[in-house]
């Protein structure tokens, strides 16, 4: 009996090893495809890695094949998918906060156009969330509590995508231009302040809303911040240092690292934030350290946008039922959550930035870049059905909205930046 026992254990494990490993070859296949498509139409690669993971969903392979989409990823447990997509996720939260680079809030050139935009940008979009989602609460979440739902829907709309802006300001060729600067750092304070607003947020929900619960997890949360700031990140400089990372990050030193920021996931989670916010924090208190931030990018950097990324974009696909959708009134809530959430940005942005003295062109083009979400809003989008505040369709719009606000930024600036004498050309890596 226990010789039976063990094989059918083992017969188990196999089958739950190979189906992952099948699922992951899908989505690596699908990820390479759809981007090199995007990278055909203009389009950064990680769009078409989205728009890929989208397909792989029920929303377009589950319609057209069922009975393949069952077999593929419904013959065992999402456990092992959800959870590579969540290690992945921590390390490319990490990734991002070594991205952020808050030199240009001190210089003191454009600072009022970077604060008026910052600001526009947060406070526009936050309220026509809020209002949509007071209008839509009765209709789209009438089970959820209508004040969760309301703060979540308008972080949602409020959230920018740093790191693809940056890389399309890249290839515009802008970077140390005057718009490049002012986008960059408007774009960098706008997200300091989304994802700080995205903490409290998820705080309060988890906090059930209570005043004394929500106080504490502020407090120790604050608390945690100090802690990094004057304790683990001097200590932590100090030992990476001592490793002197040059174009690769030792292998003891990525261990090292790997733990801090599971480590730190694990205290946030604790503290009633989600676990992904602790690999961000990591990243963000060492943003400054060059040499340890280009040898992670050379080490690190390459395997999680290959390999981990598309596992999170399949994720959100999975979660991702375009059918659901299925009345009138339902896609006319949809494409109001989008106008609200482009005129939030795009209007926001650059009426801040024409009244500060810029041209209607360069605004433009800052309210554009400015509306890019892509990634970041996936992540945003994904917490809060995780959380219960927002609902499988409203869930489903909020991706739409997020996939329409990153494909639109590239045709419109790559017809509007000539015009400005900027150029735009997009590699393959992108």
């Amino acid at each position: 009996m226990d010789f039976l026992a063990a094989a059918t254990s083992v017969h188990e494990t196999e089958r739950l090893v190979s189906f992952t490993l099948l699922q992951l070859i899908a989505i690596l296949i699908a990820a390479r495809a759809s981007g090199q498509v995007a990278h055909w139409m203009g389009q950064p690669r990680v769009v078409g890695e989205i728009v890929g993971g989208l397909l792989l969903g029920p929303s377009l392979f589950g319609r057209l094949f069922p009975q393949q989409f069952e077999f593929l990823f419904h013959s065992i447990s999402p456990v092992p998918l959800i959870v590579l997509s969540q290690v992945g996720l921590s390390l490319l939260m990490f990734q991002i906060g070594l991205e952020f680079d808050f030199s240009h809030l001190k210089e003191r050139q454009n600072r009022n156009i970077v604060i008026s935009v910052s600001v526009a940008g947060i406070a526009l979009p936050f309220a026509l969330g809020w209002l949509v989602g007071t209008w839509s609460q009765s209709a789209l979440a009438p089970a959820i509590n209508p004040l969760a739902y309301r703060l979540f829907l308008a972080v949602s709309l409020s959230i920018t995508a740093i790191p693809i802006l940056g890389r399309i300001m890249m290839e515009l060729g802008i970077t140390r231009t005057r718009l490049g600067a002012i986008a960059i750092t408007a774009a960098a304070v706008n997200d300091v302040t989304g994802w700080i607003l995205l903490a409290i947020v998820s705080a309060l929900t988890t906090a059930q809303f209570s005043a004394s619960r929500f106080a504490i997890q502020v407090a120790l949360l604050v608390l945690y911040l100090v802690l990094w700031q004057w304790v683990v990140r001097p200590l932590l400089k100090r030992l990476i240092d001592a490793f002197k990372p040059n174009e690769r990050v030792p292998h003891d030193l990525l261990a090292i690292m790997i733990i801090v920021i599971f480590l730190s996931g694990l205290v946030t989670f604790s503290l009633g934030v989600f676990v992904i916010f602790g690999g961000f924090i990591a990243g963000m208190m060492l943003h400054d350290h060059e040499k340890f931030v280009a040898a992670w990018k050379n080490t690190v950097s390459h395997f999680v946008a290959v390999f981990f990324l598309p596992i999170f974009f399949t994720f959100t696909g999975l979660r991702t039922n375009v059918q659901g959708l299925d009345s009138p009134e339902l896609w006319g809530w949809c494409g109001l959550l989008i106008l609200a959430a482009t005129v939030g940005k795009f209007g926001g942005c650059a009426g801040a930035a024409r009244i500060c003295g810029m041209s209607w062109a360069d605004s433009s083009c800052l309210g554009i870049m400015m509306n890019t979400r892509a990634l970041m809003e996936l992540v945003v989008i994904n917490i809060g059905l995780d959380l219960g505040v927002i609902p499988p369709n409203v869930f489903t719009m909020l991706v739409l909205m997020a996939i329409f606000s990153t494909i639109m930024t590239a045709p419109v600036l790559r017809v509007a930046m000539p015009k400005l004498g900027y150029r735009y050309q997009l590699r393959g890596d992108v």
